[in-house]
């Protein structure tokens, strides 16, 4: 594994047991009719789980997007070692693990495979979850032991250049629990990233998160990056690979027991990181009381590739996300635990001032809970746990 580091901006405790990166523009083409691709793996937060293991058997591109497993033209990347297990929980904070590079033809490349290794009948499986206070299980990945799991990308090799991706693997959203079965499938939910090293990511600390703490960058409500606070770094967090430029992302810090935390206006430009805020700074969250909400989204069976999300408004025409989740492939259901105070919100500072906290009253305990189900219009409901805990049912 490696951090992604410079010197001159990520903490002395990244740096120590960094491996400095080329950037994404930098050399490593073979010839003038040729370039190099080079990927690596990182994730965002999972929802309920110790550790996810992928064992990757190989990575294969090709420049046409419907291209079949078996057609001509795929190109091979050089893995270090086949096959490899990764436990995707570790790849947080800019830790990457490398997947190799390979040199390719100048060109554009549509389609990405992700191979991965089938279960072996016991343990350890090539492929599983360990559920928080659970046993390991076996990760039933169908699709992915035969003809790999499918990306569509838009890569572009110039000749004698390195193009240099990240393979953002989101854990939580791509493990679906089978009910109360103990099994659990993957669909896969990936995104493919630039990698830079100057800028286009932002970074802070969190002086008390939990283990239930989640930080994201969000623009327009919608979440572009998450992780989680390292407790072992001061709670610093990293959240880079950024894919737009902007004066006007959110960063969102939630925990369902110590309340939900907004900076607004948080910019991201390719030229530095921008830092939210400094370790003697460290942002505190204040104790939270909260409530549950269960959700669920059926057409008399459960919807698998059905998602639910939770939603608070901060004003007119603005919102934050402050979960989400793949429904339960049996019962069609996901649940949460939501911070029921009013969400503190404050507007970043260039230079790196005490950040001021002001809380948005009108959001106490007012939620508003999404379905999302692939190829049908997104569905909303509102939901006030001012009362208590609640449920919301929605059917297709």
């Amino acid at each position: 594994m490696t951090h992604l580091a410079k010197p001159s901006i990520w903490p002395l405790a990244v740096v120590s047991a960094a491996t400095l990166l080329l950037a994404a523009c930098g050399g490593g083409g073979s010839d003038a009719s040729s370039g190099t691709l080079r990927l690596a793996l990182t994730d965002a937060p999972a929802c309920g789980y110790d550790h996810v293991y992928v064992t990757v058997d190989s990575v294969k591109v090709h420049q046409s997007a419907s291209a079949g497993e078996n057609d001509p033209g795929w190109y091979p990347i050089t893995l270090p070692s086949l096959p490899k297990r990764i436990d995707l929980l570790e790849l947080r904070n800019g830790l990457l693990e490398e997947l190799g590079q390979t040199a390719l033809p100048a060109g554009r490349y549509t389609q990405l495979r992700l191979v991965l290794s089938p279960n072996s009948a016991s343990l350890p499986y090539a492929n599983a979850v360990t559920p928080t206070g659970g046993a390991q299980a076996a990760l039933t990945t169908p699709s992915a032991q035969q003809s790999g799991l499918k990306i569509n990308v838009d890569i572009e090799i110039e000749p004698g250049k390195l193009a240099d991706f990240v393979l953002d693997f989101d854990a939580c959203k791509s493990v679906v629990s089978a009910g109360n079965s103990g099994k659990f499938n993957l669909k896969p939910v990936i995104s493919v990233l630039p990698r830079f090293i100057d800028g286009m990511a932002v970074d802070g600390y969190v002086a008390n998160s939990s283990p239930y703490s989640s930080v994201s960058l969000q623009l327009n409500g919608v979440v572009v990056r998450s992780t989680v606070p390292d407790p072992a770094r001061q709670g610093y967090f990293v959240l880079p690979y950024l894919p737009i430029s902007s004066a006007n992302y959110d960063l969102v810090i939630a925990d369902p027991g110590r309340g939900t935390r907004v900076v607004s206006a948080v910019p991201v430009t390719p030229l530095a990181i921008t830092h939210v805020n400094s370790a003697n700074q460290a942002i505190q969250l204040a104790n939270s009381n909260a409530q549950g909400l269960v959700a669920s989204a059926t057409a008399g069976n459960a919807i698998a590739d059905a998602t639910i999300s939770v939603h608070q408004s901060l004003g007119t025409d603005r919102e934050i996300e402050l979960a989400s989740r793949t429904v339960d492939s049996v019962n069609g259901s996901s649940s949460f635990t939501l911070a029921t105070d009013p969400v503190q919100v404050a507007t970043y500072s260039p230079t790196l001032a005490p950040l001021s906290w002001l809380p948005y009253n009108a959001s106490a305990a007012q939620f508003s809970v999404r379905s999302n189900v692939p190829g049908t219009p997104i569905q909303s409901q509102p939901v006030d746990l001012r009362a208590g805990s609640a449920r919301v049912d929605f059917s297709y």
